[in-house]
């Protein structure tokens, strides 16, 4: 499979979990990996690590700004798909436009959520449909010092000098 054909809708996603839980436990995370950095790959990585396949949610450009925004993102969704399906980690990226991850979560029935260990369970959007259906919830720790607004701060900083 070519990197790009990871990228998938939400229907052929939700196919390719349907067959792949026949192999294992299916993980999902999910983001807007604007400035894809070390915090990223590590967090990818060990997702990965708690199933047999890793689908990765991304916000859309229309997301990303009502999340974080007028500014962002710096890197258009395309741009951002293309860097996750590259990573070997990553076995599916699905571009989602709502508020929250909620209806991807509920139309693809991933075996494990996964978010940073900056939430808690009962505030991680879709846990408790995880759960409900047999799945579970985790949290992973991030890396120190690595986040997309650090690295946009210590470029504006350096061109202010």
């Amino acid at each position: 499979m070519a990197n790009a054909d990871k990228i998938v809708s939400v229907a052929e996603g939700a196919k390719l979990i349907e067959k792949w839980k026949q192999e294992g436990e299916v993980v999902f995370t999910n983001g807007c990996f604007d400035i894809l950095h070390l915090g990223h790959i590590d967090y990818l990585e060990k997702a990965r690590q708690l199933g047999t396949r890793l689908v990765v949610g991304l916000n859309t450009d229309a997301s990303v700004k009502r999340l974080k925004g007028p500014e962002r993102p710096l890197n258009n969704e395309y741009a951002r798909a293309r860097m996750l399906a590259a990573l070997g980690s990553t076995d599916a990226v699905i571009l989602f436009d709502e508020p929250t991850p909620l209806e991807l979560i509920t139309a693809i029935k991933p075996d494990v959520l996964v978010k940073g260990s900056d939430y808690t369970v009962d505030k991680i959007v879709g846990a408790d449909f995880v759960i409900e259906h047999g799945g579970s919830v985790k949290t992973l720790d991030f890396v120190e010092g690595y986040s997309t607004t650090g690295i946009i701060d210590k470029i504006k900083n350096n061109l202010n000098k």
